[in-house]
């Protein structure tokens, strides 16, 4: 036996040993759980999937099959799923990588598992065309199975965290990808489905990801902060601990820390340091109720008890035990403040409450009786009426990826109000919606007639936005129709979609009507109707589109007339020159030198050519910075974490990691995403903008203007400053190098006396 050869039976044996582990552990899992024990349908769905994908190694290196087991392994102890979900788990990825159908699925493992899989199986093409994501077609066809069986997407979402814990074997520009996608559409729709554990870890890998070094120091400075921060844990539950055992309850108390994906996001949007942020830690208690029927009532007999030792704060009470949230969650939480002078947050939850908030529908379910397929088409009201909604924008899908995932995602993240109706039946909305989101949520046929509504009995316009407690009364006219202007203040996606939908319809209906004019006038003055005339005819009335010439013929805003006719005569002189047999539109000299400029510096740009590595960073420096494209999005300045685009026209953009509009295209423009890396020294300036506010006094601005122009030597550009009642907002827009020049400008604002708040604007 050679060397290789005995070097290779040691690797298999130690691939072996590796699967044969992971599978033991999962059984015993599942042994333990409540469900029913089916270890036979599992054995014969792992020796299946372990024979298709056997020899293939993922890029890190290990045998395939873990990655299957590791799915099964979340969707067992993670989300607490039966057989049927562990199955299909393990079954997940065989019709997509191997020469399996779903029909052999189906005739080897049957019709329920069969489709599970065909659900999870990724597809490509589709509905959006060839420019548009493959990604959100996939997500379209998760989100249409899903709401023939919700485990579709429990599973999907267990890969995708498996897929997250091992990304570092990934290149750079899939990481960000893959990162993009998770934290635009998996973290949130964890979230919605109420796996709050999940959905956190999803964000914190995400965010370590996309941005590594700020999630190193945020994890360094939650560990040097870690011993104090049990000290205040144990100093303020100490007399809780004391209360809870006089009331006789079995608890336990939980300390709860700040993940960095949220510690990071709180400093973004609030533009603090780590140091101002006060409420890193929180409470947990988990109580096994005496009484289950009165979990509710001791909830908020433990609330009591705490307000008798701390103050608490009467605007920061969350009470979802009444009213739970529509994925099912349950808590009371309320704010207090510890004997430090810091607030300190505090959920109250039963051990069937805590449950369902870590592993979210899965968990509500095992609190119904039935087996496992009864317990997931059991009929979860909330769920169901979302799923509904989900369903009728896949009914009628926009035509653009980013519209698609943007109505998808206007469901995901909606926080909820609870509203009434005449007959006082309550209805789960989005916070922030309007009158008309209310109406179209009901049918769309009241939404279309809609023209204002009562609310509490008061007479109120389509675009009031409703408050939790309101009770809307809809009002109707048969002669009000879809106005363009309602997409304005709508913000539900199920109206949006309605109201795009009914636009689009009479957009072509009134499109026809111009055609036919157009075809009849034509005919009338003894024109052929051909491209070539209703081209001259857009160039004419300035449109650039001929659905835009019907459009306005239609709705008489474009009328035809014997200035057309002299056009197409060719006697229109001054408005067009000829240019050998073709006709354009006449330019003024200086326009068309601005063209031409434009012209040159689009040739400039960097094409991506056919055979272009993507895996490989792209290096920004001083001599290529002008082939690439600075859309005004996000402005990213040397220093900052970028990426790379690649345009419809093969260009390259380049923009934040944290640019909203970033986040839409890796989410569905995946394969077009590219790793940008800086490599320049200090040569070129960029426009930095940085927010000041603080307390007002004589000679503020000289103090600001004098650290940042004399000791720093920075060129200010501009500088803006409004006081009011004594507090002082200010911007002040400045030339630097990079990221260090904008940080260092900072870190000597922050010595000048009553500056309260300074950071960088996007």
């Amino acid at each position: 036996m050679t060397d290789e050869e005995k070097k290779l039976m040691e690797q298999e044996a130690a691939d072996d040993k590796m699967i044969n582990e992971a599978y033991e552990r999962l059984i015993n899992d599942y042994l333990k759980s409540r469900h029913r024990k089916k270890v036979d349908l599992i054995t014969k769905a792992f020796n299946f999937a372990r024979q298709a994908h056997k020899g293939v190694r993922r890029l890190s290196g290990e045998p395939y099959i873990m990655h299957p087991i590791a799915v099964a392994q979340i969707v067992c102890s993670e989300i607490g799923l039966g057989s049927t979900s562990i199955c299909s788990a393990l079954l997940h990825d065989v019709v997509e990588d191997t020469d399996y159908t779903v029909e052999d699925i189906s005739n080897m493992f049957g019709p329920k598992i069969a489709q599970i899989v065909d659900g999870l199986t990724k597809i490509s093409g589709g509905i959006f065309g060839e420019q548009a994501s493959a990604q959100a077609e996939n997500f379209k066809k998760l989100l249409l199975t899903m709401s023939e069986d919700i485990r579709v997407i429990l599973i999907k979402i267990a890969d995708r965290l498996h897929n997250m814990r091992t990304l570092e074997s990934q290149p750079a520009n899939k990481q960000y990808k893959i990162a993009g996608e998770t934290l635009y559409l998996y973290a949130p729709l964890a979230h919605r489905l109420g796996l709050y554990a999940i959905k956190s870890e999803l964000e914190n890998l995400s965010f370590r990801f996309e941005h590594p070094e700020e999630y190193a120091f945020i994890e360094r400075k939650l560990e040097e902060t870690r011993v104090s921060r049990h000290q205040s844990f144990d100093e303020f539950t100490e007399p809780i601990e004391d209360a809870l055992q006089k009331m006789g309850l079995q608890y336990e108390i939980k300390e709860r820390v700040k993940t960095p994906y949220s510690i990071w996001n709180k400093m973004q949007k609030k533009h603090v340091t780590f140091d101002e942020i006060y409420d890193i830690l929180a409470v947990r208690i988990i109580f096994t109720p005496k009484v289950r029927e009165e979990e509710i009532n001791e909830c908020f007999n433990i609330y009591v008890a705490l307000t008798k030792i701390y103050k608490k704060n009467p605007d920061r009470i969350r009470d979802w035990l009444n009213q739970p949230k529509a994925n099912g969650y349950q808590a009371l939480h309320v704010t207090l403040m510890s004997k430090q002078g810091h607030w300190i947050e505090v959920q109250i939850r039963s051990d069937r409450m805590n449950e369902i908030a870590e592993q979210g529908l899965a968990a509500h379910w095992k609190y119904k009786e039935g087996n496992e397929d009864e317990l997931i088409t059991e009929d979860e009201t909330e769920l169901n009426e979302w799923l509904r909604t989900i369903k009728e924008i896949l009914d009628d899908p926009q035509p653009d990826a980013m519209d698609f995932l943007d109505a998808i995602k206007l469901n995901l993240f909606a926080s909820e109000i609870f509203v009434f109706t005449p007959k006082g039946e309550i209805k789960t909305m989005p916070a922030d919606c309007t009158v008309l989101d209310f109406a179209f949520s009901i049918h769309t046929v009241l939404g279309s007639h809609c023209i204002g509504a009562k609310v509490n009995h008061k007479l109120v316009p389509l675009s009031h936005r409703l408050a939790s407690g309101d009770q809307v009364e809809i009002l109707t006219s048969k002669s009000h129709h879809v106005q363009p202007s309602w997409i304005n203040f709508v913000t539900t996606a199920k109206a949006k979609a309605k109201i795009q939908a009914i636009l689009r319809r009479a957009s072509r209906d009134i499109q026809k009507k111009g055609e036919d004019r157009l075809e009849e006038w034509l005919t009338k003055n003894n024109f052929e109707s051909t491209p070539a005339v209703i081209d001259r005819l857009c160039h004419f009335h300035d449109v650039h589109r001929r659905e835009e010439l019907f459009q306005g013929i239609g709705e008489n805003t474009i009328l035809l007339g014997e200035k057309d006719v002299d056009e197409l005569k060719g006697k229109n002189k001054k408005k067009t020159e000829s240019t050998g047999g073709g006709w354009r539109k006449y330019v003024p000299f200086v326009k068309a030198k601005k063209e031409e400029e434009k012209k040159d510096e689009q040739q400039d740009l960097f094409i991506v050519p056919e055979k272009f590595n993507r895996k490989k960073p792209i290096f920004v420096n001083e001599e290529n910075i002008h082939q690439y494209i600075f859309p005004d999005c996000c402005h990213p300045i040397p220093g900052d974490d970028t990426l790379g685009y690649i345009d419809n026209h093969n260009r390259i953009e380049i923009h934040k990691r944290t640019c909203p509009v970033a986040n839409k295209l890796k989410a569905s423009y995946g394969n077009r995403i590219l790793d940008v890396k800086w490599d320049m020294h200090k040569k070129l300036f960029f426009d930095a903008t940085i927010r000041l506010g603080g307390i007002d006094h004589r000679g503020l601005v000289n103090e600001v203007t004098r650290v940042i122009s004399n000791q720093l030597s920075v060129d200010i550009r501009k500088l803006t400053f409004t006081t009011e009642d004594g507090i002082f907002d200010g911007i002040i827009d400045l030339r630097v190098h990079d990221r260090d020049d904008v940080a260092e400008i900072i870190d000597k604002l922050k010595e000048v006396d009553d500056l309260k708040e300074i950071s960088q604007i996007m």
